[in-house]
């Protein structure tokens, strides 16, 4: 049996083995998943963004035990921990937070490694999210490192992303600050029960009422993507995000909250919407490939002493980047 056929039977063991493949990107790993594609598509992705300190583990830990204990639902879950200096391994510090979950057959906690990453996520999420996909999961949790700035990624895999916020964090704002207000699906006001909460949520709100785009358009690896539905915009059919308070630790507001998610899985499957994020994130994620792969024939076709010697000319000045890209490329893109 091939560990391809030994995931799609639920072997827990071999699905363990395939995703360290896939993190590795390693030659086993890439022809997994393209036997495993034809079984994709059938998982709800749920990202889970915002500062660091807003609770976001322990949120993703409650939503876990509530679709387990209510629902049934198989759970994965993607943990973006930060690098650890010394071995460039996942620091695990989502497992600690995720002990409740701990010997349930139902959930399967994977924590990687960011190495450096921008926007949150690691370069290879979306290769584990499609293995959780295809092993049958039905909700994905992805949770991002909780880096700030850069972390409107997630919007890229989820088809609901939900921006954590906290009160007393110093800054009733700092969702906006960071950027990432614009991809929330739903607003949660973690650790609600904290001084300040009336004064964040006041302030979401505002800025929600301020702007709320037709379109949502938003940069990934430099390229501009926008998520849109594809019948016309009214105001009875736009999604409003709404804004709910929980307390992550003893479970306050998590059957709301999921509730909500299930309502958002609704309307993008009733507007059309989750289909054209599907296409969207395919389209971005096929041009990330091409990317890679045309980089890699590059730097395979040009002997590293040549490379090196241009890179120097344009470190001295003598010669600009744009020329050294055309002397690079000379007779290449033919």
């Amino acid at each position: 049996m091939t560990l391809t056929q030994a995931i799609l039977k639920g072997d827990r063991l071999a699905l363990a083995r395939l995703l360290s493949h896939v993190e590795n990107d390693s030659p086993q790993g890439r022809a997994a998943l393209i036997e495993l594609y034809p079984h994709t598509g059938r998982a709800h992705m749920i990202g889970v963004t915002g500062a660091p300190g807003t609770g976001k583990s322990s949120l993703v830990n409650q939503l876990a035990l509530h679709y387990r204990r209510t629902e049934g639902k198989r759970i994965a879950i993607v943990a973006v921990d930060p690098s650890s200096p010394f071995s460039g391994g996942a620091v695990l510090g989502d497992r600690v937070r995720m002990r409740d979950l701990s010997g349930d057959s139902g959930v399967f906690i994977r924590s990687m490694a960011s190495r450096g990453s921008l926007g949150g996520l690691a370069q290879s999420t979306a290769g584990l999210a499609q293995v959780f996909d295809a092993a049958g999961f039905d909700k994905i949790l992805i949770e991002t490192v909780g880096a700030g700035q850069g972390e409107v990624e997630v919007a890229r895999l989820a088809h609901t992303t939900l921006v954590v916020e906290a009160p007393g964090l110093g800054d009733d704002i700092q969702a906006i600050k960071a950027g990432i207000l614009e991809i929330a699906d739903i607003l949660v006001v973690n650790k609600a029960d904290r001084p300040g909460v009336e004064n964040t949520e006041k302030a979401l709100r505002s800025m929600l009422e301020l702007a709320h785009p037709v379109q949502r358009t938003f940069m990934h690896h430099g390229l501009a993507m926008s998520v849109s539905s594809p019948k016309e915009d009214t105001l009875e059919n736009m999604w409003t995000p709404p804004i709910l308070r929980t307390v992550a630790l003893d479970g306050q507001g998590i059957p709301e909250l999921a509730g909500w998610i299930a309502r958002h899985e609704t309307h993008l499957r009733q507007s059309g919407d989750w289909m054209v994020r599907e296409r969207a994130r395919l389209e971005v994620e096929l041009e990330t490939l091409v990317r890679e792969e045309l980089m890699g024939r590059f730097r395979e076709e040009i002997p590293d002493n040549r490379y090196e010697e241009i890179l120097e000319r344009v470190v001295q000045k003598n010669l600009s980047p744009w020329e050294a890209v055309r002397i690079l490329m000379n007779g290449r893109l033919n």
